[in-house]
Formats: C-alpha cells, structure tokens, sequence
C-alpha cells in the first residue's frame, strides 16, 4: 500500500468516527417536498408558461393555476408516503402514492452512492441520494432530498458494511479507517484543466444546434450579422491587409472566448474535486454551485483511459478516466468516472499503480501492429477522398480535383499512426496505444474481460489482417474502444487463445491502507 510520503499522493486525513445505526422508519427532510415540485415543475414548466402567458381573459388561462395545485398536492403526497428504514443488512425503501411498493435493497447490491447539491440544496443543508447497483438501468433507491449528516451517514453505513464483508473487495479496517486523499485539484489545476479541455466547444456547438432549430430565423440573424460587419468594413475603406488582420483578430478573440468559457466551465465541474480512498471504496466529490459526490468499489472498476493530448504536454499533464460494471454510467455526470480529470504524469502513473496491485505500470513491452497497418488505416479515407473528388469534377469540373490534395495529408497520417499504434499484454493487463498528437491508452486486467471476439472486415482480409475486439462491463460509448486492430491474422488468432483461459483467473491479493 503506498504511504502518504510516496511521490503523487497527498497524505491522508484524520480518522472520523463511524457512524451510528438508528433503527424504525424514517422520513425524508421536511422540505423534500419543495424539491420534488421542482423537479416536477422542470417537465412542465412549459406547458403551464404556454396556458399562462397566451390566455385570453378565459377561464382556460386557470388551467395552469390549477396544475400547479395539483404538482403541490403531488409533491406533499410524496413526502408523506416515502419512508425508510435501515436495517442490519439492508435498506428498506416504502413509497407510492396511487401504488405502494416496498424495495429492499441490500448493502452487498450498492456499488455508488451518489450525493447530489444543487445550490438551493446546500443552502438548505440537504441532499439527494442515489443508490446504484452494478447491474442495473435506474438507480435502485433515489432519496429526495435527506439532511446532509444523514446522506453522509448513509454513505458511511454503506461504506462500512463492504470493509466489515471480509471478501476480496473490502479491506480488512472496516469503517473506521480513516479516508485517504489521493487527488486534491486546486484552482490553478482547474484552469488548466480548462485551458486543456474543449468543454466551451461543445457548448456553442449545442447552441447553434439549438438555434438552428428555429429554422428562418437563425438563418436571418446570421445573414443580417455578416451584413452589418461587411457594411462596417466597407465604411472604413479597409484594404486586404486590414481585412486580413481584422480576420485573424476576430479568429483569435473567438479562440480566447472559446478557453474562457471552457474554463468557467471547469470550474463549475471540477472545483474542489477531492479523490480520496476508504477501505476497498473509492469517493470524488467536485462541483462549485453543484456539488457532486459519488463512491465506488475498487474492484468495479473495468477498463482504464488514459489520454495525452498536445495540449496536455504543453501544460505537462495528463487526463485518468475509469469504466465501472454499471451500464448507467455511460452518459451520467453523477457517477464517478474521472479519477484524474487533469494531473502530472508521475502523479497520475502512481495513482494506476497504487490501484492496481501487481500491475508495473506505465508498461514497457509493446508490440508492433502489422506491417501494413498504415496501408490499411489509409485505404478506406483515400477511397473515400477519390470518390469525392470524382463527384465533385463531374459536377463542378476541374476545381473538384483539389480535394485530391487530401491524398498525402492521409498518407502521413497513417504512417505517423501505425509507427505509435501498439498493444500489450503484461502484469496481467491488457493494453492498447493509438494516436500521436493525441495520445490515448485504453487498458483493463484481462481477468475482467467479458468477451473477446476477433473480426476481419473485407478490407482486413484484403490485406491478411484481423482486429481483437475486448469487451468489459460497462464501456463507455464516448471513450475508445478496447480494440486491438490490424494484427497479422495469426498473431490475432494466438492472443485470442491466450486471453481466453485468463479471463476468469483470480485476482491479484489486494493492498489494503497502512
């Protein structure tokens, strides 16, 4: 087990007491109603907004008023129904207002409990609770809202029962040990993170998705924008070196407003992001309006992503993302998926090896792809390039030609490509490398490896290759593959029995906190 004065992880914090147990049903906070009208008014805030703002003097225009009696009446039936109760192995949720139903969830199913806080939820000293199992779509309770000390206690309880266990997953210091910080990120690695990221990207591309939406008029707000800057430079009787500059001053100060919104929205993500380590379970909690807390067991975890983008060895860092055997956190920013949104490579190489035991990372013996990979990662863009370069001189003639300039452009890039494309399979982890400026390391213990399948596309046969295909539980759809591609179809055929009968080996004994 690695000790605080190892190099990358911060020293741990004091002990806290382990948390009593209280017994007989119990309801949510008094205000956990106010909550449940929020949320019920956020999917029909427009229809009440259309009834109340285009009525005509009517009584259809009571109509609003009248649902948002009914949300109120709903909301107060919600709380007064919902109770649970905490038992020795389980928790016991009773709820339903026209249909009761009793769920009784046991402590072994909860893999997260997720906090979430709004900041009308820290203002009321509340939160909303999620208990998630590892195999299932929803959560398998969702408690809105409890007291904070309760939805802390409730995650300690939680915490406690996986290390009292005594399996391979627990520990052997049970509640008491005291939480272990792994990764603090303070505000400068938060801009950073900022600076790194293309969160600001996303968000104007949503934007002008959304405004584009409105079909003539976004069209007419564009028109009318490039006009008036077409008039302004008309005016000022710019010459072409002007508009030249004026063109890449207005490039630039895009550029700049993109970074500034990236990272505010870093900062509205990220702030106080705090991992820190229990027992066997892992917590992160982030957020500076919205704070976010979430746990998971080490041995949940499925399949790792590391990524290095050029901008990331500009600023000397790189970026930790796990996959957990829950289906539901693909695309759900509660669950605990970045175990280092942003962090040195020291700290971020101690961090892999203090949570895999056994594995030697970062891993030395990769293996080349076949020979000809870099012929067949450029085939299918330069097929792609001249059947567009023939439709566009059938239709436009000559000028069509110029997209043929794309042909070196894929050519280098498949070269540079295949020469830092690899795989491994050591210390009982199964690794892949692609990319240059981009650098990306997808890998996973093969004894968690779900299935590996090995395909050949009519390309691939073309050129004697097959692709490894390595599926774990879930994989999120946003990451890379963990694909092994372009191997010689007999050294695809050799890994493929290699891998098998290792899947279902035991697991490496685990360190446990000093």
């Amino acid at each position: 087990m690695m000790t605080p004065s190892e190099p990358g992880l911060p020293p741990s914090e004091p002990p806290r007491a382990a948390p009593a147990v209280s017994g007989g049903d119990r309801r949510l906070h008094p205000l956990s109603w106010l909550f449940v009208l929020i949320q019920q008014l956020k999917q029909f805030a427009l229809p009440l907004l259309v009834l109340l703002f285009t009525g005509r003097g009517n009584a259809w225009e009571l109509w609003g008023l009248v649902g948002a009696g009914m949300l109120v009446s709903y909301s107060l039936l919600t709380y007064f129904t919902y109770r649970f109760r905490i038992e020795d192995d389980a928790i016991v949720i009773r709820s339903g207002v026209m249909q009761r139903t009793v769920r009784n969830i046991p402590f072994e199913r909860i893999h997260n409990v997720a906090l979430h806080q709004t900041l009308l939820h820290r203002l009321a000293g509340v939160a909303e609770v999620r208990l998630e199992s590892a195999g299932g779509v929803k959560p398998e309770g969702e408690m809105r809202v409890l007291s904070l000390a309760d939805a802390q206690i409730l995650e300690e309880l939680v915490r406690g029962h996986v290390a009292g266990t005594g399996d391979d997953s627990a520990g052997d210091h049970g509640a008491t040990a005291p939480p272990r910080i792994l990764l603090q990120l303070p505000m400068a690695e938060v801009v950073r993170l900022g600076l790194i990221s293309n969160r600001g990207m996303i968000v104007v591309a949503a934007a002008f998705g959304l405004l584009a939406q409105t079909g003539e008029t976004f069209g007419d707000l564009m028109e009318a924008s490039a006009r008036l800057l077409v008039g302004w430079a008309k005016e000022q009787h710019l010459d072409g070196a002007a508009t030249v500059i004026g063109a890449i001053g207005l490039f630039v100060a895009a550029v700049l407003a993109m970074r500034i919104l990236s990272v505010a929205l870093a900062l509205l993500q990220f702030h106080g992001f705090t991992l820190s380590e229990s027992g066997r379970r892992l917590s992160a909690e982030r957020g500076l309006l919205t704070r976010l807390r979430a746990s998971l067991p080490r041995h949940r975890i499925q399949a790792w992503s590391l990524r290095e983008t050029l901008l990331h060895r500009w600023f000397g860092r790189q970026s930790l993302r796990v996959d957990s055997a829950n289906p539901q956190t693909g695309g759900d920013d509660r669950a605990l998926r970045d175990l280092a949104p942003v962090a040195p490579p020291d700290t971020v190489n101690a961090l892999i090896h203090h949570l895999l035991p056994g594995a030697s990372w970062p891993l030395r013996q990769w293996h080349r792809l076949h020979p000809r990979a870099w012929r067949r990662q450029f085939t299918l863009p330069a097929l792609l390039t001249l059947a567009g370069s023939a439709g566009l001189a059938w239709k436009e003639g000559l000028p069509g030609l110029w997209l043929l300039l794309l042909l070196p452009v894929w050519l280098l890039r498949a070269r540079v490509w295949a020469r830092h494309a690899g795989y491994t399979l050591e210390s009982g982890l199964v690794a892949v490398r692609e990319g240059w400026l981009d650098r990306r390391w997808r890998f996973a213990e093969v004894r968690k490896l779900q299935a590996v399948k090995l395909s050949r596309s009519p390309l691939d046969r073309w050129q004697g290759m097959a692709t490894l295909w390595l599926d774990t539980a879930g994989a999120s759809p946003f990451d890379m593959p963990l694909r092994i591609r372009y191997l010689p179809v007999n050294e695809a055929l050799a890994l493929r029995d290699r891998l098998a009968p290792a899947m279902e080996a035991p697991a490496t004994p685990a360190r446990t906190p000093a």
